[in-house]
């Protein structure tokens, strides 16, 4: 009898999919898709096209198969310039046209981002501005306020809009500084860099920061002062400029506390604001 042994080399083709979306870096969250502003952009790396032999699987073993471990991929980075390009792109309104919150002033509202930011998952970005509003502690919870995001070319009352540095004091105007964010009239105006860096001593994850970025400067559109620590230990009241310090207050992101406004005095403080 003839023994006939043959070697069976199996090609193995690296796909990869490349998505396209606008334009913003940090820390891994639900909408990056790019780490760290002003820095290169993570490069993916690419595998290997040559044929690679096939390997056998591991046999299980005898306390039961174990779950191979699937290695993550590099979190991409959202990027920016001082100054982006001053034109924007709006994003597409909710797919389900959701209106948030159950009774009160409907706000129509739309998400926008200068060009020049880069990475932002933009669906991630809109689904978790929506989520912010409609939280059990958002602006939602008294019954006041109804939010819904609308796209391009319709009419809203007021754009959440995320600018680079130069841009928010191009906008803010009367107190130029790069680093804070401000509401103007109907626009609501989020510094990319504080989305992306957050602030020192803030004592609370970036995401916590960036609820409170969007709840802040969309309190003063509904018509909302500054406002004080109501005393050590407490949580900060959202309209309370936590970016500039605490004063004794623990961050909060959330204007509503166990179903009530949750409020400090009137009035804020002299605090510095940092250069960068």
């Amino acid at each position: 009898m003839r023994r006939w042994s043959g070697v069976r080399i199996v090609g193995l083709a690296a796909v990869a999919v490349v998505g396209v979306g606008v334009v913003y870096q940090l820390p891994a969250s639900p909408f990056d898709r790019a780490a760290k502003p002003e820095q290169p952009v993570v490069e993916r790396t690419q595998e290997s096209e040559r044929p690679v032999a096939a390997t056998p699987k591991p046999k299980p073993s005898m306390g039961g198969e174990q779950a191979s471990k699937v290695p993550e991929r590099p979190v991409p980075a959202i990027t920016y310039p001082s100054r982006g390009t001053v034109k924007f792109t709006v994003l597409p309104a909710d797919p389900e046209r959701e209106v948030l919150g159950a009774s009160g002033k409907l706000f129509r509202f739309q998400i926008a981002i200068e060009g020049g930011i880069k990475g932002i998952d933009n669906a991630a970005l809109a689904k978790f501005v929506r989520e912010t509003y409609g939280a059990v502690n958002g602006w939602t919870a008294g019954g006041k306020f109804r939010f819904q995001q609308v796209g391009p070319g319709e009419a809203s009352d007021f754009r959440l809009m995320f600018v680079t540095p130069e841009t928010r004091d191009t906008y803010c105007g009367y107190a130029p500084d790069r680093y804070t964010s401000c509401r103007i009239g109907d626009r609501v105006v989020l510094n990319i860099a504080r989305w992306v860096h957050g602030v020192p001593n803030y004592g609370a994850p970036l995401l916590t920061y960036r609820k409170y970025m969007i709840n802040h400067e969309t309190g003063h559109r509904l018509g909302y002062a500054h406002q004080l620590c109501p005393g050590a230990g407490q949580p900060a009241p959202v309209m309370q400029q936590q970016t500039l310090g605490l004063h004794g207050c623990v961050a909060n992101q959330s204007p509503y506390r166990n179903g009530a406004l949750y409020r400090g005095p009137l009035g804020k403080y002299d605090d510095s604001i940092p250069t960068s």
